[in-house]
């Protein structure tokens, strides 16, 4: 697998955004489209990453965006094949990447509902922490930090 930092409005990017937006449908109600923007990642201090499969397709991605000089939000976070690991190979990747930008900590928000997601970055040494920005009034969504340095 290669992890790549791609412009998110390329066929493969749509592609996985896609298929992350009609899979927390399915989970959530919502598509979770109206929670990321790509001007969220124009700033040169975030990114949009693909991973690409050995055979060279899409398998999932994420996105980190600035939220302040010292902490980054996880955005579009998705694996098509759970049981591969893709997932915690970009959420890795991207707490890397965080770090070289000079972040000393990510957050991100998903919904409780989503408990595959919420465990996932539970086992991944994401914390609870209050509901922040435009999830502060919302007791559906559940937000986490982790620090990076």
């Amino acid at each position: 697998m290669r992890i790549v930092q791609v412009n998110p409005h390329t066929l493969d990017a749509l592609k996985m955004m896609e298929e992350l937006s009609e899979t927390l449908k399915d989970i959530t109600g919502n598509s979770g489209k109206s929670s990321f923007n790509a001007s969220d990642i124009s700033d040169s201090r975030a990114m949009f990453v693909l991973a690409y499969s050995e055979e060279g397709g899409p398998i999932g991605c994420g996105a980190i965006s600035l939220i302040d000089e010292s902490t980054a939000e996880v955005k579009r976070m998705y694996a098509k094949n759970k049981a591969k690991g893709v997932g915690t190979k970009v959420l890795c990747y991207l707490e890397g990447q965080a770090q070289k930008l000079g972040y000393t900590k990510l957050w991100l928000e998903t919904r409780l509902v989503n408990e595959k997601a919420v465990a996932f970055y539970e086992k991944r040494g994401y914390h609870r922490i209050p509901n922040y920005g435009k999830y502060a009034d919302r007791p559906e969504a559940v937000c986490f930090e982790k620090f990076v340095k």
